[in-house]
């Protein structure tokens, strides 16, 4: 079993490295096509023998504890 955090920042947070990347990608000509860029983060996590909804509340946990900034960030855990 693995459980996947996609982390990403709040509305209204400042993602300088997305605009840092936008600006880039457009100075090389994509400004037609691309219309913002945000950067999130995606962490696999491998599970061993776990119960799925155990597992969701473990994963949740670690990510209130230490895996995500909960004042700027919003994440999404799936157990697949």
């Amino acid at each position: 079993m693995k459980a996947v955090v996609k982390i990403g920042l709040k509305n209204g947070v400042l993602d300088s490295q997305g605009k840092a990347t936008y600006h880039t990608i457009c100075t090389m000509g994509y400004e037609d096509i691309v219309k913002d860029i945000k950067i999130d983060k995606l962490i696999n996590i491998e599970l061993g023998d776990i119960d799925k909804a155990d597992a969701m509340i473990k994963v949740d946990k670690m990510c209130q504890d230490m895996l995500v900034n909960t004042v700027i960030e919003d994440y999404n855990i799936d157990i697949i």
